[in-house]
């Protein structure tokens, strides 16, 4: 027997595989030689891509405005955010920044979520506010989209005389990557804008994948609306499969992340290894806290399995199926040929709320069985979808197998939302 440990929630999830049954367990390329995590930090910043330093370019602005990630994302802001914030009153002590959580269309965090990410020192001395992409109040009309979209974005982003953002770069299921220029679209736009960026065109588009910008129609909308948003500096950071960073980009929003993504890419790219059966998952913690964002770790196993073979993601699920319109798209359908049917001819600026979660998701379903292991409080969730359920990723494996033989072949991959396949 093989044995992986799988990240699941903040721990681990054992597996044991038969040898002669696997077929490879594909895991990323070789890692930057270790730093100190503030040294990456500070490294990045002394030397900025494209750009002059940050403290050099706030000299004469007022209102500063950082947006910074959410309590989805694993972004080391206890890291990251001092640093920043060090940078710009180097250059201006009298700013006043302001700092914006982009939460996209999630849930708005939490106060001890605020507490988790930055800590006592920043949540009770700066000015912190967070994203409400279905409040008209906070929003600010700018423009049209490349796709004929309604631009709408936070208005505290037309009031500043500064944006920058902070993020981290991984593959993205649809927009290629992370990082960059997401941290104004989908981070803080409005409710409407996002929808129609995520439209089922775009999201069916065959450059809508991992590891791809070039011609990625998704990812042109945002490069659009952070040129639009007058998105003047990015710091982001690249992790290992323990959240600890590894490299650091920073400087002009546009070369800095490509510098980025192409680091991301020789780490993260490999060989897909088809088999019957493919176990994965979202990470852990943050990212596998809920269905709706394990759909991303997902797609890699999608691109191993077999057609007709079987997924196993090992997912935590905390705040359970993550969306409860991303739910009714599978729990008021018999199957996934349905959500297909019915997210794929409808028009861009009728999507709907996590449309484009569910139109995946049915299409990694179309193609493979999909196992979820997870605590048993979700269980119901996990079956009302169409998907089966399992305690342990053995147990899964066992079922699996039942299903498709004991000479099934078996890919692991231990992090999926981190490869490019």
């Amino acid at each position: 027997m093989k044995h992986i440990d799988i990240p699941y929630g903040r721990g681990t999830m054992p597996l044991d595989v038969e040898e002669n049954r696997l077929q490879s367990v594909i895991l990323p390329g070789a890692l930057p030689a270790g730093s100190a995590p503030e040294d990456i930090v500070r490294q990045a910043l002394q030397f900025p891509v494209g750009a002059k330093r940050l403290s050099e370019q706030v000299q004469d602005k007022q209102k500063i405005l950082m947006i910074t990630s959410d309590h989805t994302r694993p972004m080391p802001s206890r890291v990251t955010m001092p640093l920043l914030l060090k940078e710009i009153r180097l250059g201006n002590p009298k700013a006043e920044i302001t700092i914006l959580v982009a939460t996209g269309l999630h849930r708005p965090t939490t106060q001890n979520e605020l507490l988790e990410r930055f800590g006592q020192e920043i949540v009770n001395n700066e000015r912190i506010f967070i994203h409400n992409a279905k409040d008209a109040a906070q929003m600010c009309f700018f423009g049209i989209l490349p796709s004929g979209g309604e631009l709408w974005l936070n208005r505290l982003v037309a009031e500043a005389d500064y944006v920058l953002s902070e993020g981290f770069i991984e593959p993205h299921f649809f927009a290629g990557f992370s990082g960059g220029r997401k941290s104004i679209l989908p981070g803080v736009a409005s409710f409407e804008t996002v929808c129609y960026n995520h439209n089922a065109k775009f999201i069916g588009d065959e450059k809508a994948r991992q590891g791809v910008l070039q011609g990625n129609p998704i990812h042109r909308d945002m490069q659009f609306a952070a040129e639009t948003a007058h998105l003047a500096f990015i710091l982001n950071v690249l992790l290992d499969e323990n959240k600890q960073i590894i490299a650091a980009v920073a400087g002009d929003p546009e070369t800095a992340h490509l510098a980025g993504c192409k680091q991301c890419k020789k780490i993260c790219s490999a060989q897909a290894v088809s088999a019957d059966i493919v176990i994965t998952s979202n990470g852990g913690y943050p990212l596998d806290q809920n269905i709706y964002q394990s759909v991303k770790g997902m797609t890699a196993a999608e691109a191993c399995v077999k057609p007709g073979g079987a997924i196993i993601m090992c997912a935590a699920l905390g705040d359970g199926h993550g969306g409860e319109a991303f739910y009714r798209w599978f729990a008021e359908r018999q199957n996934a040929d349905q959500v297909i049917r019915d997210i794929i001819g409808t028009r861009p600026e009728e999507t709907q709320a996590d449309q484009w979660q569910a139109q995946i998701l049915a299409r990694v379903m179309q193609k493979a069985q999909c196992w979820f292991v997870t605590d048993e409080t979700n269980r119901s969730a996990v079956e009302a979808m169409h998907m089966h359920w399992a305690a342990t990723a053995n147990e899964a494996l066992a079922q699996a197998t039942q299903a498709l033989g004991i000479h099934a072949a078996i890919t692991v991959i231990p992090n999926g939302v981190s490869m490019i396949l």
